[in-house]
């Protein structure tokens, strides 16, 4: 065969393989209809696929499929280009303990020298390029543990209802019965949206403060996500519990414009084409007034009194603070003539 029609072959197992994991049953005329090849052809590639350790097995009916089940070992894997890089990358922030998954640090780091001896050529020099220029910046919220956030995410793909212990912002620690849907990452920290089944009602739920109990409990219908989008609901809560100082400011600039400046957890309300109301709230009243102040945009909040004299206080020092030998300089300089 030569070379580019090897490319062709592994090209088209890499989508056949991507058909196979998104449903569960494939007949093999809509594989083959799908890939534009013929039905013989698919005979092969599944041969190839179940040579390379996916275990793809055959199903009856009029037309016969296939169906690619669980394997009792991992086969070889097949990424293009894009995402070997992507997960060389992740990885790698996996091993420097960037992220905030507790305990993968060492496996990432075993899997990313695997990966690194196998990629082509071509892509190291990329890959060396985001090794170099790009730095873990300290810091983020609480780490979680992989083995939990595996735990939760099966209970959201198999619709099982979940048990925990979870232990509130107050300290105060609960059982609760749950049907779990979504895992959210807001960037700090990880949350569990799900449906609380003894409190009837919408919760979402901070992973680093739950224990699951295992084994799961019995199947749930699939509810639709409260206003559709799990993201969403999920920052509008922890929003209103961000800190124990909030306000809502009213800041004249489009909500998009003020939506790209704030913390994942701020929300935005849209007002009209030139003006928003921003909820947001923080630990203490100065960190509150320096992430107003840190918008760089026209706001004004009625409240609480405490966050207007911190307010004030930014205002004054900012103020301030050009009144030294460097501020008298650029004062100079922007007076005079241009510098060169």
């Amino acid at each position: 065969m030569s070379t580019r029609g090897t490319r062709d072959a592994a090209g088209r197992l890499l989508r056949l393989l991507s058909l196979l994991q998104s449903r569960t049953d494939w007949p093999g005329p809509e594989l083959a209809e799908r890939l534009k090849v013929s039905t013989r052809t698919i005979r092969t590639d599944i041969e190839r696929l179940r040579d390379l350790g996916y275990p793809v097995t055959a199903t009856t009916g009029t037309t016969g499929g296939y169906r690619l089940g669980p394997g009792a070992r991992l086969p070889p894997l097949l990424l293009d280009d894009d995402e070997a890089v992507a997960v060389a990358v992740g990885l790698r922030t996996a091993a420097t303990g960037a992220g905030t998954v507790e305990g993968i640090e060492e496996t990432s780091l075993r899997a990313l020298a695997k990966l690194e001896q196998v990629l082509p050529a071509r892509l190291r020099p990329r890959l060396a390029a985001l090794a170099a220029y790009t730095l873990p910046a300290p810091g983020g919220g609480p780490a979680v543990e992989a083995d939990v956030l595996a735990t939760l995410a099966g209970a959201c793909r198999d619709r099982r209802r979940l048990r925990f212990d979870y232990r509130d912002h107050d300290g105060n620690l609960t059982v609760r019965d749950t049907e779990p849907h979504r895992l959210v990452s807001t960037g700090r920290r990880w949350y569990l949206l799900a449906w609380d089944v003894g409190r009837t009602g919408w919760r979402s739920f901070r992973v680093d403060r739950l224990t699951p109990r295992t084994p799961p409990g019995p199947v749930f219908t699939a509810r639709p996500l409260p206003d559709g989008d799990a993201i969403s609901y999920v920052t509008k809560g922890v929003a209103s519990v961000l800190g124990p100082c909030r306000t809502v400011a009213t800041v004249r600039a489009p909500a998009e414009v003020v939506a790209e400046r704030i913390p994942p957890v701020a929300r935005v309300e849209h007002v009209d084409a030139a003006t928003c109301r921003l909820h947001i709230g923080a630990s203490t009243p100065l960190l509150l007034a320096a992430y107003l102040a840190a918008l760089g945009l026209d706001f004004t909040v009625e409240g609480p009194p405490e966050l207007l004299r911190r307010l004030a206080e930014v205002a004054a020092r900012c103020a301030s603070a050009d009144a030294g030998p460097l501020g008298a300089a650029a004062s100079s300089s922007s007076d005079g003539a241009p510098q060169t």
